[in-house]
């Protein structure tokens, strides 16, 4: 029942469509965890109980308070128009399509290693497609640029993505630690797209200077230097080892505090259907580990793991890139917290799952949110097919994950 349960939920979250039920991806997780305690699998008690031990309660409510911090402290830099004055600050300096591309994907990719890559994809999209029509440039690869670089970026620290904060729930590595083994991999994969969207646009990027002098936006002084240095001090509070959801989310009650504005239009913009989910895919998966499937499924593949721990890594590494894709990076990451202690070296596991499970959304359209954000808010403008990202995303992929595993492996070895 646990795996029919799953199975059924999963339909969804890949994003079939069906003619009936007709349901999405919230949906769809919303009445897989319905069903698991309607079914007796998960009792209600254990949807809600929190405890210090991951395996006896379903919701981690860490993660989803470390989500809902980043994301109010992302909107508050919205609202002092900070994403609006790098857009423009990019189009002054980029005298060239090519320049331009550099600088889009190296601020997506900065500010998604800080904030949540989604949440960035949500804000610069609008703003690249503006930038782009100014300059009478084709937006494709701009907008490749956003997400892939996104994706990329994303991978350097534990607030970069929701699959790294599960990871941090689960491994209870320190911030500093896991951002000193992650951000080599996450310049080199950067780079590894922007060198490949340079090259499959080459004849529609070129070398001719355009001369556009945007006048810069209104930018609330006051709320964005609150704001910067309110995230500074959380960044500050992460890197010491602090609690990272409630320091995100005293961040977030600071600048409420102290802006002087009314916080509710930043409360309402937050994407709580995200957070219900996460929550309800919480208890989807729960389900399947109280009924013995994720040790089931990992016996599946335990055969390509055994032997010397060199094997084992490159096996679960190769695991981690294909079934992210196809069960989606969060569910196989919640799925995949139980296996990673029972490897030989399980924090060089926490950092290959990170790795693997975030750049695999670089492979196809639908592997991540983040491609999907910035797709549908250019829906109509800027349209793509499943094949057209696949002809870029399946080098830059590849490519970028076999050089961050390589720099992973270097680093493990040294230190």
């Amino acid at each position: 029942m646990a795996l029919a349960i799953f199975l059924f939920t999963y339909v969804f979250i890949a994003g079939i469509r069906l003619p009936y039920p007709k349901l999405d991806r919230p949906g769809g997780a919303l009445v897989g965890a319905v069903l698991m305690v309607v079914a007796g699998i998960v009792a209600p008690a254990e949807v809600f109980n929190y405890s210090s031990d991951p395996a006896r309660h379903a919701v981690d409510m860490d993660t989803l308070v470390l989500l809902l911090g980043m994301m109010l402290l992302a909107d508050y830099l919205s609202q002092a128009a900070f994403f609006r004055a790098a857009g423009a600050w990019a189009l002054r300096k980029a005298h060239t399509p090519r320049l331009l591309l550099v600088a889009v994907a190296c601020i997506s990719a900065f500010l998604s290693a800080f904030l949540v890559n989604d949440t960035i994809c949500l804000m610069l999209t609008p703003l690249v497609l503006v930038v782009v029509e100014q300059a009478r440039l084709p937006p494709i690869p701009y907008l490749l640029a956003v997400c892939m670089a996104s994706n990329s970026g994303s991978v350097a620290t534990f607030t970069g993505n929701p699959q790294n904060m599960l990871i941090q729930g689960a491994s209870q590595l320190p911030y500093a630690q896991f951002a000193a083994y992650m951000a080599l991999p996450a310049v080199l994969s950067t780079a590894v797209v922007v060198v490949s969207l340079l090259y499959f646009f080459r004849k529609e990027l070129s070398h001719e200077r355009f001369e556009l002098h945007p006048p810069p936006p209104p930018v609330d002084r006051p709320l964005l230097g609150l704001t910067l240095v309110t995230l500074l001090g959380v960044v500050a509070a992460f890197f010491a080892g602090l609690p990272m959801s409630w320091s995100a989310l005293t961040g977030a009650a600071v600048v409420m505090t102290l802006a002087r504005r009314h916080p509710r239009q930043a409360i309402e913009r937050v994407d709580y259907v995200l957070l219900l989910f996460f929550a309800c895919l919480f208890v989807v998966v729960y389900g399947v580990n109280k009924a013995g499937w994720a040790d089931d499924i990992y016996r599946v593949f335990s055969p390509f793991m055994s032997g010397p721990p060199w094997r084992e890594t490159l096996g679960f590494a190769g695991l981690t890139l294909v079934a992210s894709n196809l069960f989606s990076n969060v569910p196989f990451v919640m799925l995949a917290r139980a296996w990673v202690p029972t490897l030989h070296d399980p924090v060089l596991g926490w950092h290959v799952l990170a790795l693997g499970s975030t750049l695999a959304g670089n492979l196809t359209l639908v592997g991540s949110v983040a491609n999907l954000i910035v797709f549908e808010a250019a829906r109509g403008k800027a349209d793509i097919s499943f094949f057209g990202y696949l002809r870029v995303g399946l080098p830059v992929t590849l490519i970028s994950f076999v050089l961050g595993l390589a720099v992973l492996l270097a680093e493990h070895a040294l230190f």
